[in-house]
């Protein structure tokens, strides 16, 4: 099993992450995550969906996905060549001893302390997939109580990448 992660542009119209979730779905097809906004241009959503499988499979959800009517581009962003960037923000069961341990590894790995409470504290961090595993496993000795990500967003490097739509 790869994974591959994939930048779509798409019509932004009502149901449009609907339909390419179940083509997905429909398919078998497994979504690592997902994410999507409008982009500069309001008439378009781009789309970044992580999905794993041989290379056959990866393959045939790119010809699926190009398919669809709603969808202008579709493209693999490759490591070397794009960046990818996930926000993560996790809630840890903190005391006063602990918390001063907290804050210090969150200011190591540029993290924000965006919520302070009497028993717990909410740390937001940014960073590629190994950056917030890696923040992840040295918080969990103190209890991480909950957990949102927001799966990853990424670019394609460089200006001659940039799709130029109607």
């Amino acid at each position: 099993m790869q994974k591959k992660v994939f930048q779509i542009l798409v019509d932004n119209t009502s149901g449009v992450l609907s339909r390419i979730a179940g083509l997905f779905s429909r398919r078998g097809y497994n979504i690592e995550s997902i994410t999507a906004g409008t982009t500069a241009d309001p008439k378009y959503t781009r789309i970044t969906i992580v999905a794993s499988g041989d290379d056959e499979i990866l393959e045939q959800i790119e010809k699926q996905v190009r398919k669809l009517a709603d969808v202008r581009d579709i493209r693999e962003l490759e490591p070397e060549a794009s960046v990818y960037r996930e926000l993560c923000m996790i809630k840890v069961e903190a005391d006063a001893e602990s918390r001063i341990k907290i804050i210090a590894v969150a200011d190591i790995f540029r993290a924000k302390v965006i919520d302070v409470d009497t028993d717990s504290l909410i740390v937001e961090l940014t960073g590629n997939q190994s950056k917030v595993e890696a923040f992840i496993n040295v918080v969990k000795d103190y209890n991480i109580l909950e957990i949102a990500r927001t799966g990853i967003a990424g670019l394609a490097r460089g200006k001659d990448r940039v799709v130029n739509l109607p």
